[in-house]
């Protein structure tokens, strides 16, 4: 890694992670702790980072790094079974784990993003049918600009998003970020729970809002209506897509329950927007339109910046999580488990994204396995 800063002032992200590790609460008897708490998750990131996806395969790998292990920390009983493993990732309390994730996400960036999209995710192959278990949905605060995860949260079900929301805004630095959510958290209280930490939030909206939908647009398709429009064009591999953005900031003419004259329904209210898009390929055409509220004062081209940022969750987190991580293949069904693996992959994939330059996520994680100075570099690249 690159960087003018004296080695002996470098900030250490692997001692940072040892004493994120230190302040969870360990379940077990302390006379009975041959593998300290802080050693097994180190463990665990750092092989999930070095392209092993079970614990079979963690621990296979830990008993073959041992000296590089001890590099950083004692594991003085060497390291742990994959059934040890099971049974402790399964017993640690996830709200602690999640808690002291954000808090060393947090502190990769000296400055806060400017963009935080707000989208779910289920791993399909958690679900428990004969304890009647759903499978795991977690949602994910990701910096859109930056790449990173920065908080999550489980929920047992999609429909219930909403409520877990707040509670991640929670652990964010809002001000001054615009967040970007889609359209199941379209409502006023989401978008106070956003102004009220002094955030700006940029919200889809749907035909699950029949109502809104329809209002805004046919504000749009009036020709008279004040709007600033900007145009892009994306052509490549036989297909042409043309986007438009348009945004405007009359909003006072929007209908809803108010307490008092041009009060608007939405906490802040300060624009409106509409992304058309239209894809030429093989000789057909497709359309799509999508409308947004926010209380950011938007051009078009920074409502472009966010919206093609909040999109990009899906290939930059979601695809990766699936594809490179083997997020969907896991069964891990039983206690915790399930959850705090997830947020494992949520660790490693920030360092990953952090420190591999010009290779992929997946060619950088298997050089992680053959090479425990890319590994140790990933563990403690230099600050940003």
């Amino acid at each position: 890694m690159s960087g003018e800063i004296d080695e002996a002032f470098r900030p250490s992200r692997l001692r940072s992670l040892l004493d994120h590790f230190a302040v969870i609460e360990d379940p077990r008897e302390p006379p009975k702790v041959r593998y300290p708490l802080r050693e097994v998750l180190f463990l665990v990131v750092a092989a999930t980072i070095a392209d092993c996806e079970d614990y079979d395969e963690i621990a296979l790998w830990g008993r073959n790094h041992l000296d590089f292990l001890r590099r950083f920390s004692e594991f003085h009983f060497g390291t742990p079974c994959a059934d040890w493993l099971r049974v402790v990732m399964n017993r640690i309390a996830p709200e602690l784990f999640q808690a002291c994730f954000t808090d060393w996400a947090l502190a990769l960036r000296s400055d806060a993003p400017k963009l935080i999209a707000l989208d779910g995710k289920t791993s399909r192959r958690s679900h428990d049918r004969g304890a009647g278990r759903k499978a795991l949905h977690l949602v994910s605060a990701w910096a859109t600009t930056e790449r990173l995860v920065l908080a999550q949260e489980a929920v047992d079900e999609k429909e219930n998003e909403c409520a877990a929301i707040p509670d991640i805004l929670d652990r964010l630095a809002l001000k001054g970020a615009v967040v970007t959510i889609d359209a199941i958290a379209c409502n006023p209280a989401i978008a106070k729970a956003i102004t009220d930490r002094e955030g700006d939030y940029l919200l889809a909206v749907k035909a699950n809002q029949p109502t809104l939908f329809a209002e805004i647009g046919r504000y749009f398709d009036d020709p008279e209506a004040r709007v600033a429009v900007h145009t892009d064009v994306d052509k490549g591999h036989g297909r042409l897509e043309t986007r438009r953005y348009a945004v405007s900031q009359e909003v006072d003419w929007l209908s809803g329950d108010r307490r008092y004259p041009d009060e608007p329904r939405f906490a802040k209210l300060a624009s409106i927007a509409l992304v058309e898009s239209t894809v030429e390929k093989a000789g057909s055409v497709t359309a799509m339109r999508r409308l947004y509220l926010s209380s950011a004062v938007l051009t078009p081209q920074r409502l472009e910046q966010a919206v093609r940022g909040h999109w990009g969750i899906e290939n930059c987190l979601h695809w990766v999580l699936d594809v490179t991580f083997g997020e969907d293949q896991s069964r891990l069904r039983k206690g915790h488990g399930a959850l705090n693996m997830a947020v494992v992959r949520h660790f490693a994939i920030n360092a990953v994204r952090l420190g591999k330059g010009k290779h992929s996520i997946k060619t950088t994680r298997k050089l992680a396995g053959w090479n425990s100075n890319v590994l140790a570099d990933l563990l403690t690249p230099t600050s940003r």
